[in-house]
């Protein structure tokens, strides 16, 4: 029997921590049989879960005969890692076992070293956060999950779903996974790459920065038929000033600012009304609709029909 330890640390997430607990006990074998030993472990013997305390039955020393061990993420991701922890989580995968970690769980991993020189994700919001202080660490914010074979690491929240399904489907087949799947009330379907459908806010300016009031120009004029002589003109200097400064600025240039501006708005229309994806591509400023089509799949990760399946929020009167 594969024996999964899922390792709970001070102030665990209890929705990354029961998200294994719940996927891996309930899977079956169609004979019927269970295929995962599931088990929590801890390194103290109670542990802070926010809204109640925690009191594992294994320590880390169960970690040496666990087949696959998950790391739940913490509140506070860039905790320090306990030195016990940290050589338990390097000897087991010195063994060969399978370690995935769901959310900010992926900082808990790549403080072994583990994730140096490989690809990996976490929540979209900490993605930042994890690519600062873990530089040798390829960070992909886009995606559900990522899986390197022996160290896999996920999104936030639901994607952690997502994962333990594909660690069953690698494991015994589609139709377990499946089986599973049906049970959680999730589809087996999106795959890894899928995108977290981030709404994406434009880069950071410091308050009182010499571009403030143009940005402001943009957001309010982005579905204007604008090139980039019209925003210089708009700021009052070349064009070739204006990429220079715009960019020391906002870290991207004009016209890749001013594509961005129209995806956001576009996000909340395909969210908040029931207007056509065409009628929406002219709305926000974009000549054509394949392009607006194009744009917001390179911006967003998916296509505008399937944004608005997930996210639409309110149905406007017809």
């Amino acid at each position: 029997m594969h024996t999964v330890a899922v390792l709970a640390l001070d102030q665990v997430i209890p929705f990354d921590l029961g998200t294994p607990l719940e996927v891996f006990t309930r899977t079956r074998l169609p004979d019927g049989r269970t295929p995962y030993r599931v088990r929590v472990c801890a390194a103290t013997p109670t542990v802070n879960a926010g809204a109640f305390t925690l009191q594992a039955h294994w320590g880390l020393d169960a970690l040496a005969d666990a087949d696959t061990i998950v790391l739940p993420g913490c509140a506070t991701p860039t905790a320090p890692l306990d030195d016990d922890v940290l050589h338990a989580l390097r000897a087991a995968a010195a063994r060969g076992t399978r370690i995935a970690s769901i959310c900010s769980g992926a900082f808990i991993l790549a403080a072994t070293g583990l994730l140096d020189g490989l690809r990996a994700t976490t929540h979209w919001v900490a993605a930042p956060l994890l690519a600062a202080r873990h530089p040798a660490v390829e960070v992909d914010p886009d995606v559900l999950y990522v899986d390197n074979g022996q160290f896999l690491t996920s999104a936030g929240a639901a994607a952690g779903l997502d994962l333990c399904l594909h660690l069953i489907r690698r494991d015994h087949g589609s139709a377990v996974a499946a089986d599973a799947a049906r049970l959680s009330v999730v589809p087996l379907e999106r795959e890894g790459g899928q995108s977290q459908f981030i709404v994406h806010d434009p880069p950071p300016v410091p308050r009182g920065a010499t571009m403030e009031p143009l940005l402001a120009w943009l957001e309010d004029n982005a579905a204007r038929d604008l090139a980039l002589e019209d925003i210089a003109a708009r700021a009052g200097m070349s064009t070739r000033t204006l990429n220079r400064r715009f960019r020391e600025q906002t870290g991207t240039t004009p016209l890749q600012w001013l594509l961005r501006a129209r995806v956001r708005r576009a996000q909340y229309l395909l969210e908040a009304t029931d207007h056509p994806v065409d009628r929406i591509a002219a709305q926000v400023g974009f000549g054509s609709p394949t392009a607006f089509r194009d744009r917001f799949k390179r911006v967003v990760g998916t296509n505008p029909g399937g944004y608005r399946a997930a996210f639409r929020t309110v149905r406007a009167p017809a």
